[in-house]
This record gives structure tokens, sequence and C-alpha cells, in this order.
């Protein structure tokens, strides 16, 4: 389900909420409505808004740490990927083959995570990209350097290369989401619960129903903000392909 699709569906069971406790308020005996009842309920509506106020903004803090450390990530790459083109270019002509199979994989990526029409894949990695990358090592492995500078070079290829496939592997575990539904559903729980009370001890006209509508949007804003944080590579919030875009410049021929 998508984020839109959810925080939608959070925005109207607040919102319904908070409806349903105005019309508690009408139906309630007077009884649970006396000033010790009302005084209990919002005693413990204030600890429970305490909480999910706790909740939300780690929910919050989490995904968007999530979402800078998949972007930092993605500089790094790029910034590899430039790093292993430049060192196979000062070795020379004999490591040409290793720069076009390093563009080839840099496009073939670029096209995978970023399609310019439609969504991406579902899988969380491209195999045909990852055996791609490695037979970029397997080659570098196989040249052979004719002097102290192209053997100095070779290790330094070897090294990046290296990093480059531990990097791809970091993230690839990396895209999985790292906020967990069950904790949005109890979140969700509480804040509903929060309006019905305050539906409870609110006044009955069509300006409390606005206020309740905009709040629960907001909310509803709020956990989209926090699905879309968590899902770096899709959505309206997808993390910048301009690292690799730039990496790809650099490796013009």
């Amino acid at each position: 389900m998508d984020p839109i699709t959810v925080s939608c569906i959070v925005a109207v069971s607040i919102f319904a909420a908070a409806v349903i406790g105005l019309r508690l308020h009408q139906v309630l005996p007077d009884a649970h409505l006396s000033k010790e009842t009302l005084d209990v309920i919002r005693l413990g509506t204030g600890m429970l808004s305490v909480l999910a106020s706790l909740v939300l903004g780690l929910l919050i803090a989490t995904a968007k740490s999530s979402y800078d450390a998949t972007d930092h990530a993605i500089r790094t790459y790029a910034a590899s990927l430039i790093l292993l083109h430049e060192t196979l270019r000062d070795y020379g002509d004999d490591a040409a083959a290793q720069r076009t199979m390093l563009r080839s994989y840099t496009e073939t990526l670029l096209a995978y995570k970023w399609p310019e029409h439609g969504e991406r894949r579902a899988q969380a990695e491209d195999r045909a990209a990852g055996q791609l990358l490695e037979h970029v090592r397997e080659t570098i492995r196989a040249l052979r350097p004719v002097d102290e500078g192209q053997k100095w070079l070779l290790e330094q290829a070897l090294q990046i290369s290296s990093s480059l496939l531990q990097q791809r592997w970091l993230l690839i575990e990396q895209e999985g989401p790292s906020v967990k539904p069950m904790i949005v559903v109890i979140l969700v729980t509480w804040i509903a619960l929060i309006f019905l009370s305050f539906g409870i001890n609110a006044p009955r006209n069509a300006t409390v129903v606005g206020a309740f509508l905009v709040c629960s949007v907001a909310i509803g804003g709020a956990v989209f903000l926090v699905l879309e944080l968590d899902r770096p590579f899709d959505g309206v919030l997808r993390i910048s392909a301009q690292p690799l875009r730039i990496a790809l410049t650099h490796m013009a021929p």
C-alpha cells in the first residue's frame, strides 16, 4: 500500500474517532460526563499524548536518519566509481575494456534505480549489474603491470573495486523499510483514542469539526512523510540520481 493511501486512511480514521467522540457526548448518560470523569479522561489523554508525540518524533527521526544514510551512501558510491574509472584511465590503454564495462555498469544502475518511465522494479537489486561489477574486478585482476607505477595503480583499482562491491551489498541491505508497520498501527490507534477524548470534551459546532479535520490531515501528512522517507528510491522524496549522472559524465570516453 502506497504512502498516500496510508496517510489518507490515517487522516480519515482520526477524524472519524473525533466525530465519534462528539456523538458520544450526546448519547452518554450525565453520570459519565461529570466533571470528575472528564478530568480523569483529560489526565489519561495527556499521558497518551506525550507517548504519541515521542513515538511520532522517533519515527520521523528514524526515517530521516535512514534516508540521509542512504543518500550519503549513494554519493560515496558515485565518488568511488569516478575514482576507479580515473585509476583505470591512469593505468593506460590496457584497462580500456574495464573502463567500458564500468561505464556500462553505471548506466545499468541508473536505469534500474531511477527509470525514466514507470515505477522502479520491485527487486532489491539488478543481478545482471552486480555480475557486471564483479566481472570488472575479475578483469582488473587479470591485468599484468609492466612497471611499478602500473603495479601501484592495479593495487588501488583492486582495492576500490572490492570496496564498491561491499558498498553495493550495503545499499541492498539498507533498502528494506526501517519503520515497522505495527508501530505505525499502534501510534495511529493512540492518536485516534486521543481525538476520541477530544470529541467527548469539545463543544458541538462547525469550528470544532473544522479544527478536527485540519489536525487529522496534518497527522496524516506526518505519517506520509515518515513512509516517504522510509523508501528513499521511490515516491516524491526519492533520492536524487544526480551523483551517479555526474559520475557517468566523468566516464565519457
